[in-house]
């Protein structure tokens, strides 16, 4: 990310910044990486770490299933039952120690409480639904198609139009960020890019609420949620400055790149983490050598495990594909298209297809949601 600032900040750091009453207001320091990486400075008009109740954690340990099998794998997303709370509809399907890949359809926003996720980064997709993600940073307004990029420590709230939403959730245990080889050395997105600064939406507007009270406050850590009871209204920040902070991007606003012959995923990437990628799918046209085969070719994945989130289009490549499924093609076997699917796709011209890619480079694993929206005949659909 780049440097951005909202409100009001003192000139000069870690020095006095009065109130009008005359007393200070109470800096805050937001680091990744304890003191050596991206930070952003915070103004609260309270301190942030008045506390007057501490509850009892809850465990949310994601249930593991241990089913010994080396096999193609897909899930019908759309299955996950919608919760009327956005925590408790957060079903974790696929773990791993680096990552977590969890659906969500809560049907109402987080009015009477916050959130805080202290162990990871989070990537939210927006498949159904649309509001704002209010923060301590400010406001960002979202809708179908887009990704909400929410720093680890970041408190915050989500406040949907309706009750008819639909997530796609990833966790990071390492920051999320945009590619390596889209930045210059200055952290500038090149031209080369899909994507530059003006498709990034940040924080615009900063509503600080000067509030005292009972304020509760989950804080995920280590897979136990503990609620928190502060003194004061998380969002009282009056200015911040620095290069921490959530953001959104829609994946239409993803520039896909194309070749003369097919490309690998790689040109789909969004994001990175250490240890998994982010790429979007869009519309785009097909690869134009005349002797061209626009469906991918079959590939094996030996160091990745690869998940594709279905979220809209036609797919060249696959037979009866839903929105929302999920399909999961673990490393160390070959995967590719459908029998029929190659010589239907040559000649066509564009695909229609919009979907999420995760490719992590460690196995993961499914858990009990997992099992139970699992289409346990998908292993075998190559056959012809």
């Amino acid at each position: 990310m780049h440097y951005h600032s909202l409100g009001h900040i003192p000139k000069k750091r870690h020095t006095q910044f009065r109130k009008p009453d005359g007393t200070l207001y109470s800096e805050q320091l937001f680091s990744t990486e304890g003191f050596s990486d991206m930070y952003a400075l915070l103004y609260h008009l309270q301190p942030p770490t008045q506390i007057t109740q501490l509850g009892d954690p809850v465990d949310l340990s994601p249930t593991i299933i241990h089913d010994r099998q080396l096999k193609h794998r897909s899930l019908q997303g759309f299955q996950i039952t919608p919760e009327e709370d956005y925590l408790d509809s957060r079903k974790p399907v696929l773990v791993n120690q680096d990552c977590k890949i969890i659906l969500s359809a809560p049907r109402r926003s987080m009015g009477d409480y916050f959130y805080k996720n202290a162990d990871a980064d989070e990537c939210i997709f927006i498949h159904v639904g649309s509001g704002t993600l209010k923060t301590m940073y400010g406001d960002i307004p979202f809708e179908y198609g887009d990704y909400l990029v929410i720093p680890r420590g970041t408190i915050y709230q989500l406040d949907f139009d309706t009750a008819d939403n639909r997530l796609f959730i990833v966790e990071s245990s390492t920051p999320i960020l945009t590619p390596r080889r889209y930045r210059n050395d200055f952290g500038q997105l090149m031209e080369h890019s899909p994507f530059c600064e003006r498709d990034i939406r940040k924080p615009s507007i900063l509503g600080t609420y000067d509030e005292k009270g009972d304020f509760l406050l989950y804080i995920k850590k280590q897979d136990n949620l503990y609620p928190y009871h502060y003194k004061s209204h998380p969002f009282d920040v009056v200015g911040w400055d620095g290069y921490v902070y959530p953001y959104a991007f829609s994946i239409h606003n993803f520039e896909p790149i194309t070749g003369r012959v097919h490309l690998p995923p790689p040109i789909h990437q969004t994001f990175e983490t250490r240890h998994f990628v982010i790429c979007s799918f869009v519309p785009r046209m097909y690869d134009y050598h005349p002797l061209a085969i626009p469906a991918p070719y079959n590939h094996s994945n030996i160091d990745s495990d690869e998940v594709l989130y279905y979220v809209d289009g036609d797919f060249m490549s696959r037979k009866h594909v839903e929105k929302g499924q999920i399909t999961l093609h673990p490393g160390g076997i070959p995967h590719g298209p459908h029998p029929g699917t190659v010589e239907k796709s040559i000649g066509k011209k564009e695909t229609r297809e919009l979907a999420v890619m995760v490719d992590t480079f460690k196995p993961l694993l499914m858990t009990n949601y997992a099992a139970g929206i699992e289409d346990e005949h998908y292993a075998l659909s190559w056959i012809s």
